[in-house]
């Protein structure tokens, strides 16, 4: 339980049953241990789950990366025969775990409704492959995807990078270092729950530590996993951590949405304050009550559907559909 000292605001009645359930299966706390059991647990839905009845195709690529090859897969409208646009996805999993369909199921709803192609890539795992080599992965597959717009039906100018989690805080970095290196060009940048701060030294994380899902201790553990010695020093640079970028202008259109019950709040609010600060556009979103992943957890939520509605408005917005 959280302190006296950081009080946590209160859970959403809907979520909370949701949380207390999920806690009776696992831990707010992970360890460095924990890693193995997590990997087995095959917390993924495959391809076809993730499709089900709805008209989407799905293929499979093998592309060159930067220490060998890298698999990514492409989800698209059965009838999409147009060059439109697209999000690059970078999957959940706290850098530790996980694969490339962990966290991509919200966004099956986004290939059907609005027509986007969704692509994502099985970029490596900490501490096996500490970073950067997972934004190292996910920034080849990102230049591929752009070299190779016509064939998969992407307009190579329409491309939103996407992710949740660890994901999130990946798909910031692909924008930073996009707007770094000239290119592949990049059209907004979709943060969900992002992890963004290696430092941890938030009040959301304080708040968050003993309690939800992924609390402190576990922010810690992959921070760790991915950094090692290097963590919370000034040796991390602005790909593996976004939260250390001094300078955030120049930087596409961010939709960054999170909970006010984890820890990725505060980081996230500041994140948002930079890019308004440097002149740039943010949508920040706050949802009152929410856990860490509450719209994947429990999407049939008022808050979820909620929040999922303000994300697809984003899209038509920033795509102008």
């Amino acid at each position: 339980m959280p302190s006296s000292k950081y009080p946590s605001p209160p859970f959403d009645a809907e979520l909370q049953p949701v949380l207390d359930a999920i806690l009776e299966t696992f831990s707010p706390s992970l360890h460095p241990e924990d890693i193995p059991a997590l990997r087995a647990a095959k917390l993924t839905p495959g391809p076809d789950e993730l499709v089900q009845d709805r008209p989407i195709t799905h293929t499979v690529h093998t592309i060159p990366g930067p220490a060998g090859d890298l698999t990514v897969s492409v989800f698209a409208r059965s009838d999409h025969n147009t060059a439109g646009p697209a999000l690059f996805f970078t999957h959940v999993g706290g850098l530790i775990f996980g694969d490339r369909f962990n966290g991509i199921a919200p966004l099956m709803e986004h290939v059907e409704e609005l027509d986007l192609v969704a692509v994502t890539v099985e970029y490596r795992l900490a501490p096996e492959h500490p970073a950067p080599a997972a934004v190292e992965d996910s920034y080849a597959a990102l230049k591929w995807t752009a070299e190779h717009a016509t064939e998969l039906g992407i307009d190579p100018d329409r491309i939103i990078t996407a992710g949740a989690s660890a994901g999130g805080g990946l798909a910031a970095a692909l924008a930073l270092m996009a707007r770094d290196n000239d290119g592949p060009a990049v059209a907004g940048q979709m943060l969900m729950y992002p992890v963004l701060d290696d430092r941890d030294e938030t009040l959301s994380t304080h708040q968050n530590d003993g309690i939800g899902v992924w609390d402190r201790t576990s922010n810690l553990t992959g921070w760790n996993a991915a950094l090692g010695e290097r963590r919370g020093t000034d040796q991390v640079s602005i790909y593996e951590a976004p939260a250390r970028a001094t300078d955030l202008s120049h930087l596409p259109p961010a939709y960054i949405e999170v909970g006010s019950n984890e820890v990725f709040r505060d980081e996230s609010v500041v994140y948002a304050t930079g890019i308004w600060a440097a002149g740039g556009a943010a949508d920040l979103h706050v949802w009152a009550g929410g856990f860490h992943l509450f719209g994947q957890f429990a999407p049939d939520t008022t808050i979820s559907r909620a929040a999922r509605d303000t994300r697809t408005n984003w899209l038509r917005r920033t795509f102008q559909l």
